[in-house]
C-alpha cells in the first residue's frame, strides 16, 4: 500500500513559498530620481517562483497607476509610459499556484518633469497603407514618450474628422470605433498625442483601406480538459468545440497566465490537437481563438488545467489537505567506522518501498551497492542513500524517492599519551596528550561527563583524578588517572625545574577547602640545614637556584610560618 504522507496546508505553504525571499530592485534603485518616464522596472528573479505580480502607484501598496499584473520573467515595461514628476511605489508579489502568495514590501523611486510637449507617434494596427482591413478593425499605435493622452481623428481624406472628430482616448494605446468603418474606403487616421505642457504639432494623417464586410467568428469552448480539471495526463488530446464559420484556430498555452513557453500561437486547422509529455503536476494555461478571413475572434477567455498529481506534494480535493507520495526519511549525514572493527553495516529504518546505496567518488560518479534496506562499507567516502515509493498513473509506474548525501569517516579509541602537570602559584593545570585518528573529547573524574572540546584543565585540586577521553564518533573511552599529592598541607612533594613550563617552580598552593592561609614567610634549606631562599606566597616560587647557579638534584627542606605564627615544615625533592 502506497505510503501516502498527509501534510496540513499551513505547513505545506511554508514548504512551498512562505520562506520564499523577496527580491531586490534592479533597476530603478529604490530611492532613485529623476527616472526616465520610459523606464523598465527590473528586478532579481527569486528561484522556485513560477510567476509575478506587479502593482504600481503613488502610496506603499496601491494600484492607482498600475492594478496588478502578471508578468512572466523579472521585468516590466509600462505600456504607456510612467506619470511625469510622480513618486511611484513598485509592489512585487511572489505568485504560486499550490501555495499562498507572498507580497514584498514596496519600493520607490520618482520619475522626471515633463520638458516639453510630445512628439508624434506611429500607427501600428492597421498598418500605414495597409489594405483589405476588416470595417470593424481596431486602432493601435506606439506610445510616445511623456505622453499623457492621445486624440483620434478619423476622415476620408488627409486631415478628414467626419467620422471622428478629435475624440481623446485617454491614455491607451488602442481606439475602437463607436461604429463599424466604411468597407471598400480609404481610411484617413490622425493621432496627436499630448501632455500638461501642449499637444503635439503637425502630426500627419496616416492611411488604410478597407474591405468589403464579413463577421468574425465566434468564440470557442475546452471539450478537455474542461477549465480547471485535475488529474490530465500527460500526453492528452486537447480538444475545443468547433465554430462553423472559423478556418482554424490559434492556440497558445503557457505555464503562467501571461507566457506560451509551450505553445506560442500555433495555428490548427482541426478542433483538436495531441500533446505529448506534458510535465506532472504542473498547471497549464490555454487560449483558444477561433479566425477567418474576417480577422480573430474577438474576448477569446483563457482555461487553465493541472496535469496528473505525479509524486506531489497535491491537493487532494476530497480532504483539502495535501499528499505526497515520496517517503519521509529520517537519515544522518555521517556515520563512523571503528578502526579494527571490521565493514560498517547501515541498515535503514525508514519505512518505504524500496531502497538503494550508491558510492559517489570524487567526481561524482556513483556505484550502486545495495538495492535492500541495508549496506555494507568497506571505505571511507561520499555515499549516496535513496529510499522510494511507486505510484500507477495512467498505466505508467512512477517512482518517487527521497534522497540524502552522506560521509563515511574511520575513528579509534583515543590512547592517552601523556598527563603534563604545571603549577603556577596557586594553580594546578592539567594537560591531558591523546593521540589517535578519531574526533576527541575531554572530562575529569566522571566518564558520563560532561566532556569539553578542551584538553586543559584549570584549578585541578591537588589528589588523585581520573582524566576520560571520548571519541565522538562512538568508539569508546580512553581513561587514565593523575596523582597531585602535597607534603604538608598545600606544599608540593617535588618540582622540576627543567624549562618545560610544566613544575619549574616549588611554591605553596592554596588548599581549596578551609580558611585561606596567610603565609608570612616560606624559608627553604638544604639536607644540612643551610639556609638557601626565602620566597613570598605570592611569588611565582623557588626556581632551584642559588645566586643563579642550579643547585642538584635531592631533597629540600623547608619552614613556614603564617599570620598566627603557625609553623609548617617538611621537605620536598629537586628532581632534574
Amino acid at each position: 500500500m502506497l505510503n501516502r504522507l498527509i501534510f496540513i496546508f499551513t505547513l505545506l505553504s511554508a514548504s512551498l513559498g512562505l520562506s520564499q525571499e523577496c527580491p531586490n530592485m534592479v533597476y530603478p534603485a529604490n530611492g532613485a530620481t529623476n527616472i526616465p518616464l520610459d523606464a523598465i522596472i527590473d528586478w532579481e528573479s527569486v528561484d522556485g517562483v513560477p510567476s509575478y505580480n506587479i502593482a504600481l502607484g503613488t502610496s506603499p501598496g496601491a494600484t492607482d497607476i498600475l492594478t496588478p499584473q502578471f508578468v512572466s520573467g523579472s521585468l516590466y515595461r509600462p505600456p504607456v509610459g510612467l506619470p511625469a514628476n510622480t513618486q511611484i511605489y513598485v509592489t512585487i508579489t511572489l505568485f504560486f499556484f499550490d501555495a499562498p502568495n507572498i507580497t514584498c514590501p514596496s519600493f520607490v523611486f520618482t520619475t522626471e518633469p515633463l520638458a516639453s510637449a510630445p512628439l508624434c507617434t506611429q500607427m501600428t494596427s492597421p498598418a500605414d497603407m495597409a489594405v483589405n482591413v476588416n470595417p470593424n478593425t481596431n486602432i493601435s499605435w506606439d506610445y510616445q514618450y511623456g505622453a499623457e493622452g492621445y486624440l483620434v481623428s478619423l476622415g476620408t481624406s488627409p486631415g478628414g474628422t467626419e467620422l471622428l472628430d478629435n475624440f481623446d482616448a485617454g491614455n491607451n494605446l488602442s481606439f475602437n470605433p463607436p461604429t463599424d468603418l466604411p468597407p471598400e474606403t480609404i481610411i484617413y487616421v490622425t493621432i496627436t498625442p499630448y501632455n500638461s505642457l501642449g499637444s503635439a504639432s503637425g502630426c500627419p494623417s496616416q492611411q488604410f483601406e478597407t474591405r468589403a464586410p464579413s463577421v468574425l467568428p465566434d468564440c470557442s469552448t475546452m471539450i478537455y480538459p474542461m477549465d480547471g480539471e485535475t488529474n490530465v495526463p500527460l500526453n492528452p488530446l486537447l480538444e475545443w468545440n468547433p465554430i462553423p464559420d472559423a478556418t482554424g484556430y490559434v492556440v497558445t498555452i503557457g505555464t503562467t497566465p501571461t507566457s506560451s513557453d509551450i505553445l506560442d500561437q500555433g495555428i490548427f486547422y482541426t478542433n483538436s490537437t495531441r500533446v505529448v509529455n506534458f510535465e506532472p503536476n504542473k498547471t497549464f494555461f490555454i487560449t483558444v481563438i477561433p479566425f477567418n478571413d474576417a480577422g480573430l475572434a474577438e474576448g477569446c477567455l483563457q482555461t487553465s488545467f493541472t496535469t496528473l498529481l505525479g509524486c506531489g506534494p497535491f491537493l487532494d480535493f476530497n480532504t483539502g489537505e495535501y499528499v505526497t507520495i515520496n517517503p519521509v526519511i529520517d537519515f544522518p549525514d555521517s556515520f563512523s567506522s571503528c578502526e579494527n572493527n571490521g565493514p560498517l553495516l547501515i541498515t535503514s529504518t525508514d519505512i518505504a518501498e524500496g531502497y538503494r546505496w550508491y558510492r559517489v567518488d570524487q567526481f561524482g560518479n556513483e556505484t550502486l551497492l545495495s538495492e535492500t534496506d541495508e549496506v555494507t562499507v568497506t571505505e571511507n567516502g561520499t555515499y549516496r542513500y535513496e529510499a522510494y515509493n511507486t505510484i500507477s498513473q495512467f498505466g505508467n509506474i512512477l517512482e518517487c524517492p527521497t534522497t540524502q548525501l552522506f560521509e563515511v569517516v574511520t575513528s579509534e579509541l583515543a590512547t592517552i599519551d601523556e598527563l603534563r602537570a604545571q603549577i603556577t602559584g596557586n594553580n594546578i593545570q592539567v594537560t591531558v596528550m591523546a593521540s589517535g585518528i578519531g574526533d576527541y573529547e575531554y572530562a575529569i573524574d566522571n566518564a558520563s561527563g560532561p566532556y569539553s572540546d578542551s584538553n586543559v584543565f584549570n584549578n585541578v585540586v591537588p589528589g588523585t583524578h581520573v582524566f576520560y577521553v571520548r571519541d565522538k564518533n562512538g568508539c569508546g573511552i580512553a581513561e587514565r588517572t593523575f596523582t597531585q599529592d602535597l607534603t604538608v598541607q598545600g606544599f608540593p612533594k617535588f618540582f622540576t625545574p627543567n624549562g618545560d613550563t610544566y613544575n619549574d617552580y616549588w611554591q605553596f598552593i592554596q588548599p581549596k577547602e578551609g580558611e585561606p592561609v596567610v603565609l608570612t614567610s616560606i624559608r627553604i634549606f638544604d639536607r644540612y640545614g643551610k639556609f638557601l631562599k626565602q620566597i613570598s606566597q605570592n611569588s611565582l616560587g623557588w626556581d632551584g637556584n642559588l645566586a643563579g647557579r642550579p643547585l642538584p638534584a635531592g631533597d629540600y627542606w623547608f619552614v613556614a610560618t603564617d599570620d598566627t605564627n603557625q609553623q609548617y615544615k617538611g621537605h620536598f625533592t629537586l628532581k632534574r
